[in-house]
């Protein structure tokens, strides 16, 4: 049974082949169709897939299982529900907040503080503007991993003492003096002080939601950077990581319950503080995408349905034009079940190829826009079953009634026909 089924799958193969040979142009028409219907939906799911997954590692690089405490809600913005005033009204995160959370909490592994403005870095008359300048807590690497090939991080006594020195993001190094190997030992200024340069941090690429945008940065200690930023004024937030296997629900609970310690609240009284919680963000973001790819199915789907009957047309031509084979084949014996099944593998085969020359286009325009926009475009394993599945779906759907046609005919009368 096994060996005849196969013996079925190879002759239609087979058949199939000489036909898509023989007849070019039809070929050329049909294959085209479908490859258009395969290039939009998988294109358009690739593309949101890796729109998605790209602000996912986004998130994700803000740091893991980690809370941010802030005066701003970073999923309610607002809101109609939420004045922004209420916000703007709230009291702002102190760096001396830090070691009462972790007298506080026992779920928090390391609690970091970071002021942040925007403003020029400058050497020997080079100006760059609008560089993120963070004034960071020790226990921010920690949280925030970075790779320095050039140079070192900030050491624990210039955390400590405050000392005048810097950490430069890639393009920040690259673009004010040249090359990152030659930053490291050289002094640039920052607001009026001088600042040595420790260290250059490893190109991360561009970010599509802003993040933390390293490559646009420089990191330095915060005992220093208070004595240039207005720390009030200077968007202060307190990240908090929770310890390994630790919840990050458990931890926000513990977290809230210390943080209305910290400020004082009594339990009638509405909360002053946010905790945005990065998991959170991140399942917004995969619930934002649900409507996306049902969007990106549906316009790939209308192309396809062009392809299904350009397949079905062709499928009916080709019955018409083998009618005597069949005829035959049905006189010596063949039942009318081998005769659907080669017909349907036809189509599917068909529409197979179809769809494999529409993932090579999409594949290709993925690279394109990889290297031309620095989007990383990715067709996923997922993408490609997908594919393989749409394909032989619109086969045997685009097939069937005419293989249904092949199958119920008179021997006799298929014979004559010719």
């Amino acid at each position: 049974m096994i060996r005849r089924s196969f013996e079925i799958v190879a002759s239609s193969l087979r058949m199939a082949l000489q036909e898509l040979w023989k007849n070019k142009l039809r070929t050329f028409l049909s294959l085209f169709g479908i490859t258009i219907g395969i290039f939009c939906i998988i294109g358009v799911l690739a593309t949101v897939n890796s729109l998605q997954q790209n602000i996912q590692n986004e998130i994700n690089s803000l740091g893991s299982n980690t809370i941010y405490v802030d005066k701003w809600d970073y999923t309610a913005g607002g809101g109609p529900d939420y004045p922004w005033w209420k916000f703007v009204n709230r009291p702002v995160p102190k760096y001396g907040e830090i070691q009462q959370i972790k007298n506080r909490t026992s779920y928090a592994k390391y609690v970091a503080f970071r002021i942040q403005v925007t403003d020029n870095v400058e050497y020997r008359g080079t100006l760059l503007n609008n560089i993120n300048i963070y004034g960071v807590s020790d226990d921010f690497e920690n949280i925030q991993p970075l790779e320095i090939p050039w140079g070192r991080y900030l050491s624990d006594p210039e955390f400590n003492y405050g000392s005048a020195v810097v950490v430069l993001g890639h393009d920040v190094a690259e673009k004010l003096l040249g090359a990152t190997d030659y930053a490291v030992g050289r002094e640039v200024t920052i607001r009026g002080k001088k600042l040595l340069v420790a260290g250059v941090i490893k190109k991360q690429g561009k970010q599509m939601i802003g993040g933390w945008d390293f490559d646009q940065s420089v990191i330095i200690p915060y005992r220093f950077a208070r004595n240039i930023m207005n720390e009030l004024k200077a968007d202060p937030v307190i990240l908090v990581q929770g310890k390994d296997n630790v919840p990050s629900r458990a931890l926000k609970d513990e977290l809230t319950g210390a943080m209305r310690a910290i400020h004082k609240l009594s339990p009638t009284q509405e909360a002053d503080f946010a905790l945005n919680d990065i998991n959170d963000l991140s399942q917004s973001v995969s619930e934002a995408f649900v409507g996306l790819n049902i969007g990106g199915a549906i316009i790939g789907g209308i192309s396809l349905i062009v392809g299904l009957f350009g397949v079905a047309n062709i499928m009916f031509v080709t019955v018409r034009e083998r009618t005597s084979q069949i005829g035959l084949k049905k006189a010596i014996g063949a039942k009318k079940g081998i005769i659907l099944t080669e017909f349907l593998l036809e189509s599917a085969f068909l529409c197979i190829i179809g769809g494999l020359i529409g993932l090579t286009l999409v594949f290709v325009l993925a690279q394109i826009l990889s290297r031309a926009l620095d989007f990383p475009v990715f067709i996923s394993v997922d993408n490609m079953i997908w594919t393989f599945v749409i394909c032989v779906t619109v086969g045997i759907v685009a097939g069937i009634i005419p293989a249904s046609q092949a199958a119920r005919m008179d021997p006799v009368v298929a014979i004559r026909s010719k």
